[in-house]
């Protein structure tokens, strides 16, 4: 199957009915795509096809097909916000990681918090409490932060 993948021109042979999250980590080589419950319901294997957040444990690869796909790794490790997930501290353990910055590439240019909560409410961290993952984006966006002893960071 030929589709775009972090902007290359790629041809894969693969089950069509095979799991996309499989096929970029085990054919494609590229693991930063995270496996966290393999049922779509946390958000870690959060890929962009054709511009849309998919979970890609639940995606066949017969989806990808004349796509555009586009992983964490397709951000070449240069993308300012995967350096403010770091200095925010916005990742830990990191398994939501990647998931959580490919979200937030479909947010407009100036979002609002509750705008930013709902792009990421398909992500799920069990490790930072959201805090820090929204100030790095709301920072990345150039946004206002909200008042951090107010409810108004929490998730």
């Amino acid at each position: 199957m030929k589709f775009t993948l972090n902007g290359k021109a790629t041809e894969v042979n693969a089950s069509p009915a095979a799991r996309l999250l499989d096929v970029l980590r085990e054919d494609c080589g590229l693991t930063g795509t995270k496996e966290g419950c393999g049922e779509g319901e946390c958000g870690a294997c959060s890929v962009l096809i054709d511009g849309e957040v998919v979970c890609s444990c639940l995606v066949p690869f017969a989806q990808a097909d004349n796509a555009e796909v586009l992983t964490i790794e397709g951000l070449n490790g240069t993308h300012p916000l995967q350096k403010l997930f770091m200095d925010e501290v916005g990742a830990q353990c990191g398994i939501c990681t990647p998931g959580m910055i490919i979200a937030a590439m479909t947010l407009g240019e100036k979002p609002t918090l509750d705008e930013v909560k709902v792009a990421l409410a398909g992500n799920l961290c069990r490790c930072t409490g959201y805090s820090a993952i929204y100030r790095a984006i709301m920072k990345w966006r150039g946004m206002p932060l909200p008042d951090e002893s107010s409810s108004a960071v929490t998730a």
